[in-house]
C-alpha cells in the first residue's frame, strides 16, 4: 500500500508457523538465532550491537553469500548494513522495531518501522510482518519475497 502524495509504502507478510508464540517470541530475542533465521535467502547475518529490551538498540549486516545477485546492497554492492532500536517488546505478542540502513544513497533514508504480530491459532501462531515508511529504494517485489523468505527461515527453525 502506497500514500501516493507522500511516497509512504506499508508492505505486509504473514505466515502460520507450527509453533508457539512464546517459542517464536523467543526467536526474536537471541543474537544467535536471529542470525541464523532472519536473513532472506541468499544472505547471512552478522550481529555487531543487539540488546533485545524496550529501548535497547542493534546493528547488524545481511551480506550477499554469492556476489552474483540481482539486487545491488544498500550499503555497498554485496551488504546491508541497518541499525535500530526496540521500540515494543509486549511478550509473546508483538514486536516493534525502528530499522534506519547505513547507506549514501537518499532512497534509501530515514527509518522504516516493522512490527511483528505474533497470533494464536489453530495448529501455531500466525505470524505477520508489518513495514511501515519502506524507503522508496526498496522495491515492492523485491521486499515481498524477502519477508517471505524470512518468515520461511523463521518457520524452519521454531518449528
Amino acid at each position: 500500500m502506497t500514500d501516493a502524495l507522500n511516497n509512504i509504502r506499508t508492505d505486509r507478510a504473514s505466515r502460520v508457523i507450527r509453533a508457539s508464540p512464546e517459542t517464536i517470541y523467543r526467536a526474536f530475542l537471541q543474537p544467535e538465532a536471529i542470525a541464523s533465521w532472519r536473513p532472506p535467502e541468499g544472505m547471512k547475518c552478522q550481529i555487531f550491537e543487539f540488546n533485545p529490551r524496550m529501548g535497547g538498540s542493534f546493528r547488524m549486516s545481511f551480506g550477499y553469500t554469492d556476489t552474483r545477485h540481482a539486487v545491488r546492497g544498500k550499503t555497498s554492492e554485496h551488504a546491508d548494513v541497518f541499525k535500530g532500536g526496540f521500540l515494543e517488546l509486549t511478550p509473546n505478542q508483538r514486536i516493534v522495531e525502528l530499522i534506519e540502513f547505513e547507506s549514501d544513497d537518499p532512497a534509501f533514508a530515514g527509518s522504516m518501522t516493522i512490527t511483528t504480530n505474533l497470533v494464536p491459532v489453530p495448529g501455531g501462531t500466525e505470524v505477520e510482518f508489518v513495514a511501515e515508511n519502506v524507503p522508496v529504494g526498496i522495491q515492492q517485489a523485491d521486499h515481498d519475497k524477502g519477508m517471505q523468505s524470512t518468515l520461511k527461515n523463521l518457520a524452519a527453525f521454531t518449528e
